[in-house]
């Protein structure tokens, strides 16, 4: 038996070896990933909302709150009174006692949010308009309407109470 002499192959015969195809790797991709991502984080933390749009949303809450304590005050059949304060608002409840402020989580006292550096509340009606330093939520479903105009460097923004218990920002 005779044995073949080992062939090696010529540079000629081997399978082609393929040319690096251009594009990006895996590794690259994620890189740049990670560099937009966090680019875009910082680009939305820099931004700053709107001041209008805060004291809005301030307005929007308390005209809830508004309707929530009329609610309450015809359920304790106990009349209750909105305040604004410095830095801030409460709801009292009419006692034999006199007006004592209420501590719930709804209508505990509060900090403004939005800015709001001013309150004005108007009873219209009439020929003259009448200015109170609170607002009174009775024990009835109707009650006297009532303008309450939150005001801040952005603004103002007016909370109308039509006197059947529903509030609107306008």
């Amino acid at each position: 038996m005779r044995s073949r002499p080992l062939r090696i192959p010529r540079r000629s015969d081997r399978a082609p070896t393929p040319a690096r195809s251009a594009g990006f790797t895996l590794l690259e991709m994620l890189v740049v990933l990670l560099i937009a991502g966090l680019l875009v984080s910082l680009a939305s933390l820099s931004l700053t909302r709107n001041p209008r749009t805060d004291l809005n949303e301030e307005a929007q809450r308390l005209a809830l709150l508004f309707e929530s304590a009329g609610d309450e005050a015809q359920v304790r059949a106990r009349p209750i009174a909105w305040q604004p304060l410095d830095g801030g608002f409460r709801f009292d409840v009419r006692t034999e006692d006199g007006w004592r402020p209420l501590r719930d989580d709804l209508l505990g006292p509060r900090q403004w949010e939005g800015g709001v550096t001013g309150v004005s509340i108007t009873y219209p009606g009439g020929d003259d308009d009448y200015h109170a330093n609170r607002v009174i939520f009775g024990t009835e479903a109707v009650e006297q309407p009532v303008e309450i105009t939150l005001f801040s460097a952005a603004g103002r923004a007016t909370i109308v109470g039509t006197g059947t218990g529903r509030y609107e920002v306008r």
